[in-house]
């Protein structure tokens, strides 16, 4: 769950359905989202929103911690001290390093017992097809080399990682090794994360499936979609933990169009903590979301995020900016991950995951991330492929620039 914030200029970023000013909380997504304000506490409280993680009985704070992009120990630390509770990190972010900083401070701190470790297992697609029982162990190992990482006896939730289709959700090796490490202690709940094709699978887990939390990406990108809210309300109906990432997404569509024709209005919504602000209410305002994982990576942007902790009611100029007409058309500048991009490229070029490439290298200045994807690719589909080509000709189902994605990766890596 790539982290939220990084550049300057393009360090948050969502947009497109409409809120309803109301009480601050009650949204227009297609049907009405009422919060509990008894409940919850949406005005102004001094102590943390906290929710249940469906039928898991994990209890923290809404606002945890998207690890990935963060490498200073110091703002790890000072997250828990702050409140946060739940950390989100992978066996392959930073190539373990992510992992051995979340234990190494936790125990300092003495927190783990406080303190929810989720971690994931990520096998790239190209390897995927690989016998179900090597799967299995590669599971089972990476597991364990997780365990030493993050010196702990046990992890609170372990996710198959980047799940994109049906056949990587049902595969016999990932479920048969999620479920022996539950069954041997080695992670007390299982889940998996998704950042495409979101509505399809999270509906086939809730119905018949033994994960038990999803991280999803949930954004306001997608306030139209009528889908994933139908898919994310079945699932906690059913008990599923429901976990939301990419809250404040960060692929430069504000910079598109906006800055040049409203310098002012440019300046007055990305500078600041207004846009940062609104998309995390936003996403935690819908009360089948337990907890978001913002990937902040300074200590201002912490302060920024935790204060939505404590209060979900939006201020008149947050519910300005998600009202404005411009801010939702920018919206559609959001990739979607719906690959019909890469179906347009006449010599076979992965565009979906270049502009994935992208977004770490271009807006979270993760090069080491970018670097790993990039990699991944097959070479005949990656941006080798896209040297052939002057400029990108293909046209993307909402509005991203792929032709200016695509010129910027080329410049990246020449």
């Amino acid at each position: 769950m790539p982290n939220q914030k990084t550049s300057s200029i393009s360090r948050r970023s969502f947009l497109k359905s409409s809120v309803t000013g109301l009480a601050g909380a009650q949204l227009l997504t297609g049907t009405l989202i009422h919060a509990d304000p008894e409940k919850e506490k949406l005005a102004s409280s001094p102590s943390p929103i906290v929710r249940v993680l469906g039928k898991t009985g994990l209890k923290a704070p809404i606002v945890g911690m998207g690890v990935m992009n963060a490498d200073n120990p110091e703002l790890v630390r000072k997250s828990f001290e702050t409140g946060i509770r739940h950390f989100d990190t992978a066996a392959y972010y930073q190539r373990g390093r992510n992992e051995e900083m979340v234990g190494t401070v936790l125990k300092e701190l003495g927190g783990r017992k406080e303190a929810i470790i989720a971690t994931k297992i990520y096998i790239s697609p190209a390897q995927r097809s690989m016998p179900a029982e090597q799967v299995k162990e590669f599971y089972l190992k990476t597991t364990e080399e997780s365990l030493k990482r993050l010196q702990t006896d046990y992890i609170d939730i372990l996710y198959s990682h980047n799940v994109p289709d049906r056949a990587w959700l049902t595969h016999s090796g990932v479920l048969d090794a999620l479920q022996s490490l539950k069954k041997a202690g080695k992670t007390r709940f299982i889940g998996f994360s998704t950042h495409e094709n979101m509505s399809p699978l999270i509906a086939e887990a809730a119905d018949a499936l033994p994960y038990e939390v999803i991280l999803t990406t949930f954004n306001y990108s997608l306030a139209d979609d009528g889908s994933i809210f139908k898919a994310l309300q079945q699932a906690a109906a059913r008990g599923i933990g429901l976990i939301a990432m990419k809250t404040q997404c960060q692929q430069g569509w504000y910079r598109e169009g906006i800055e040049a024709a409203n310098k002012e209005m440019y300046q007055k919504y990305y500078s600041g903590t207004l846009i940062n602000t609104a998309l995390l209410k936003w996403a935690l305002s819908h009360p089948f979301i337990a907890c978001a994982i913002p990937g902040f990576t300074s200590f201002q942007q912490l302060e920024e995020d935790f204060s939505v902790a404590s209060n979900l009611a939006f201020n008149a100029e947050e519910k300005k900016f998600l009202q404005d007409r411009q801010i939702k058309l920018a919206m559609q500048s959001v990739c979607q991950r719906c690959r019909q991009c890469t179906s347009q490229c006449p010599n076979g070029a992965d565009i979906a995951e270049l502009i994935r490439v992208h977004m770490y290298a271009a807006v979270y200045n993760n090069f080491l991330q970018a670097r790993q994807v990039l990699s991944e690719i097959p070479l005949d589909r990656g941006l080798q492929v896209c040297r052939q080509c002057a400029s990108c000709q293909a046209e993307c189902s909402r509005r991203v620039r792929i032709d200016r994605r695509i010129a910027e990766l080329k410049t990246i890596f020449a």
